[in-house]
């Protein structure tokens, strides 16, 4: 029977508010880019994407 160790380590607390706040920017631009793109814009992406990753969609 195999036994695995599970350790936690919390980061800094400037570590954790920089990863927070580029979370959050990330976030941000993704939501507000998707909401003011248009529409063909963001079709076209998703099927590029898709193409890309080897999925036909025809």
């Amino acid at each position: 029977m195999a036994h695995s160790t599970v350790s936690t380590q919390s980061g800094s607390l400037s570590d954790r508010l920089v990863a927070g706040v580029l979370a959050l920017l990330l976030g941000s631009f993704l939501i507000f880019g998707a909401g003011f793109a248009h529409s063909s814009v963001l079709h076209d992406t998703a099927h590029d994407v898709r193409h890309a990753n080897g999925f036909p969609c025809h």
